[in-house]
């Protein structure tokens, strides 16, 4: 540095005769710190974002699981059967029959020509 500190306080770097090279680098720096702070803002604002979409899950877990207790409540037989007897339908007092059907066996062609 040919002029010391007074030469550097009176900013000649800026105004001697190589100074292009100086404010390229000035202009450089500046637009690198404009770029990371538009990147820092949006990185923040996708933080705020995945912690609202966290929440929203939480919540819609929640209301899952409570409809999902509904619904089994709902499925259970008594609760069936009591929602029935309001219209007078009653469960019936003789078990269900389970009816098996078997299904012969097709006859192959000489089968059928022996009998």
């Amino acid at each position: 540095m040919k002029g010391g500190v007074y030469g550097l306080l009176k900013a000649k770097y800026l105004v001697d005769q190589g100074s292009m090279k100086n404010w390229r680098f000035i202009v450089f720096l500046i637009l690198i710190s404009i770029i990371m702070i538009a990147n820092s803002h949006n990185y923040e604002q996708k933080i705020f974002r995945i912690s609202a979409l966290e929440t929203e899950v939480k919540e819609l877990r929640s209301q899952f699981v409570d409809r999902r207790s509904e619904l089994m409540e709902l499925k259970m037989e008594s609760t069936i059967s009591k929602k029935m007897e309001e219209r007078e339908i009653f469960p019936s007092p003789v078990p269900p029959k389970k009816i098996r059907v078997v299904k012969e066996d097709e006859k192959g062609f000489f089968k059928k020509l022996w009998q």
